[in-house]
């Protein structure tokens, strides 16, 4: 049989066409595309003073220890997507501040808006919003971002929904999703958000009911960013629960599960009210990958 004969064969111009998809004009492979690297920047999200660190551990280890700590955001970046994880103390913080819950003066010296004003980006540019949870230190400056998608536990967005009493819950901050038509996606358990596992909300129930944090696979290795697991350093070996928690037994359970999966991950984990562990990445404008 001639090799034109065989060519003429179904099967077998069905395997050529196959190969000839598989082939660039320069004869070699095609190669799958590598993801875009993951960046990750840290905003100045606000400052708050917390007279007696008891307010935040209830193993009574740090009575009448007073303490400044920070609050976080983060902006990532995967390809032309970007997520803001946290949102920060409200704009009415700016400036000279305001008493917060816990007692101490709560300040904010710029602006989420302003800061990725920095890195050449608008609002509009911000296509998720995800929150580790609903107190607004976390919240505060999420309706600057009205067009995002909203990533929140169901749980958390059920608080927000109801009519209920809620510790350090200002609903006003949810309002371009409760009232303005905004997506809202709800999450339940873990969520991929990328679809790809390199940026992972992980429910941490406890804090609030619907709390979770974020695992961030960079280049240069694996980070949890913890919401409000804990506040700061010494609060982790104690195993000290804030008061405020609404519910202690879930707050050690996931604990311990983050403690877990950093060990398996070999994760950095950075506490998002601790000075000392956001000092650990780059400065704002600069970004980690």
């Amino acid at each position: 049989m001639t090799i034109d004969r065989l060519r003429r064969r179904p099967v077998v111009k069905a395997a050529l066409a196959l190969i000839a998809l598989c082939v660039t004009p320069d004869m070699t492979v095609a190669q799958p595309q590598k993801p875009a690297p993951l960046m990750l920047w840290r905003l100045d999200c606000g400052t708050v003073e917390v007279p007696d660190l008891d307010f935040l551990s209830d193993s009574f280890a740090f009575s009448g220890k007073a303490r400044t700590v920070s609050v976080s955001c983060y902006l990532v970046r995967d390809g032309d997507r970007y997520l803001l994880w946290d949102t920060g103390l409200p704009l009415s913080r700016l400036g000279a501040g305001q008493t917060s819950v816990g007692g101490g003066n709560a300040r904010l010296a710029r602006s989420i808006v302003d800061q990725l004003r920095d890195i050449g980006l608008g609002p509009a540019q911000i296509s998720m919003v995800a929150l580790s949870h609903y107190h607004s230190d976390h919240s505060g400056q999420a309706a600057s971002f009205p067009g995002a998608t909203l990533l929140i536990g169901v749980e958390d967005i059920a608080v927000v929904r109801s009519s209920a009493k809620a510790f350090n819950l200002s609903r006003d901050e949810f309002a371009p999703w409760t009232t303005g038509g905004g997506k809202v996606d709800e999450v339940s358990g873990d969520r991929d958000i990328f679809g790809d596992g390199r940026v992972m909300m992980l429910a941490t129930p406890g804090h609030t009911p619907g709390h979770h944090s974020l695992l961030v696979r960079l280049a240069g290795g694996p980070m949890i960013l913890t919401g409000d697991l804990w506040h700061f350093t010494e609060q982790r070996p104690e195993n000290g629960v804030p008061k405020i928690n609404v519910n202690r037994a879930d707050t050690l359970a996931s604990m311990d599960r983050i403690n877990k999966v950093a060990k398996a991950l070999h994760a950095r984990i950075i506490i998002g009210h601790e000075p000392r562990d956001i000092g650990k990445l780059p400065a704002f404008p600069r970004f980690a990958r």
